[in-house]
C-alpha cells in the first residue's frame, strides 16, 4: 500500500530575518514557475538595482516549498522531490539588464548560484559540528548546474531570466532597466539509500555525521545562500570582468569535471569526447579532443567516461 505523502509549509526563521522576503507553500508544480508567475503578477517585488548601486548585498526574496509535483531541470530534466527529505527553493534577485544578457558573462551567474550552494553546505555543516565521513566526501561542481559528492549528484540548479512587469513601458521604479533572476535550488538532504531517484543521486546525509534535522539543515543552507548570492551579485554586478577573473580561479578548485574525461551530449542529439581542461572566459567548459583542438561547450549534459 502506498502512503500519501504528507506536506507543511516550510517553516524558515534564519532565512526570514536575512531575506527581503519569504513565500512559502506546503505543494506547488514548480518553485521557479510560482516564483515566475508572482513576479510577473506584481505580487513578488524587489527593490530596483539601481536604487543601490554601490551596495554591499542586493535584495534576495525567497520561494520554498515542501513539495514540487512538476520540478524542472536544464534541457527539459525533471527534478523530483521529497517532502521533509529534499530542499526545493527558488531565489529571486534584481539585477541590472545589461549584466543579465551580455553572453561575455552572463554565463558565470549560474556558477555564482553554484559557488554560494556549496558554501552555504559547508557553512551548514561547520555551524552545527558535523563533518563529512572522510577526506574523500567533499562537495564539487558539476559544470554547468549541478551539487555532486563523492561523483554523485546531490542537488541541481536552474537559473532562469524573468522581465519585470513594465519594464517595456520604462517604469518609473527602473524595471526598464533591470530583471529578475530566479535560482531554483533542489538539494537532497535527508534521503535514505532506498528512496534516492537513480543510481547516480544520492543525499548530504549519506556523506556527513552528526547533521541537525532536515528543517534546521534546510533554514540553514538557506540562509547562507540568502547572504551569499546577495554579497557575490553585488560584486558582479559593479564589476562583471574582474570578478568573472576570479570566479574563473575560484571554480578551478570545485569543478568536479576539471582533468577528467568527459563526454558532452548536446540537444541536437550530437556528442563531444574530451577532456575538461577548465572554463573559458564566458564561463564555458573547455573540452580538449584527442587531436589537440580545444570546444567550447557553452550548454550540454557532461558525463564523465
Amino acid at each position: 500500500m502506498m502512503l500519501a505523502l504528507q506536506t507543511t509549509k516550510p517553516q524558515l526563521p534564519k532565512t526570514e530575518a536575512i531575506a527581503n522576503r519569504i513565500v512559502s507553500v506546503a505543494e506547488t508544480d514548480s518553485t521557479n514557475a510560482l516564483a515566475a508567475q508572482m513576479i510577473a503578477d506584481g505580487s513578488l517585488a524587489l527593490p530596483s538595482s539601481a536604487a543601490g548601486p554601490d551596495a554591499e548585498r542586493l535584495s534576495v526574496a525567497v520561494v520554498v516549498a515542501d513539495r514540487q509535483v512538476a520540478g524542472r531541470g536544464r534541457n527539459g530534466h525533471t527534478w523530483i522531490s521529497q517532502p521533509g527529505r529534499c530542499s526545493t527553493i527558488s531565489y529571486v534577485v534584481r539585477i541590472p539588464r545589461a549584466v543579465a544578457l551580455d553572453p561575455s558573462v552572463n554565463g558565470w551567474l549560474q556558477m555564482i548560484a553554484g559557488l554560494t550552494t556549496i558554501d552555504a553546505l559547508n557553512g551548514m555543516i561547520e555551524e552545527y559540528g558535523a563533518s563529512m565521513v572522510d577526506s574523500a566526501h567533499f562537495l564539487e561542481l558539476k559544470w554547468p548546474n549541478d551539487v555532486f559528492c563523492h561523483g554523485l549528484k546531490l542537488g541541481g540548479l536552474l537559473s532562469e531570466v524573468v522581465m519585470l512587469p513594465g519594464a517595456e513601458g520604462g517604469a518609473a521604479d527602473g524595471a526598464d532597466d533591470d530583471v529578475a533572476l530566479v535560482f531554483g535550488v533542489g538539494l537532497n538532504l535527508a534521503l535514505d539509500p532506498s528512496r534516492l531517484p537513480t543510481s547516480k543521486s544520492t543525499s548530504l546525509q549519506l556523506h556527513a555525521t552528526g547533521l541537525p534535522s532536515f528543517d534546521a539543515m534546510q533554514d540553514a543552507v538557506a540562509a547562507r545562500s540568502v547572504e551569499g548570492l546577495g554579497i557575490r551579485l553585488a560584486k558582479f554586478v559593479a564589476d562583471p570582468q574582474g570578478q568573472a577573473e576570479l570566479l574563473r580561479d575560484e571554480m578551478k578548485t570545485i569543478c568536479w569535471a576539471s582533468g577528467r574525461e568527459v563526454e558532452a551530449h548536446f540537444t541536437d542529439g550530437s556528442t563531444l569526447t574530451g577532456e575538461a581542461i577548465g572554463l573559458d572566459d564566458d564561463a564555458s567548459l573547455v573540452l580538449r579532443t584527442s587531436d589537440g583542438v580545444d570546444h567550447m561547450v557553452h550548454t550540454a549534459d557532461v558525463g564523465v567516461l
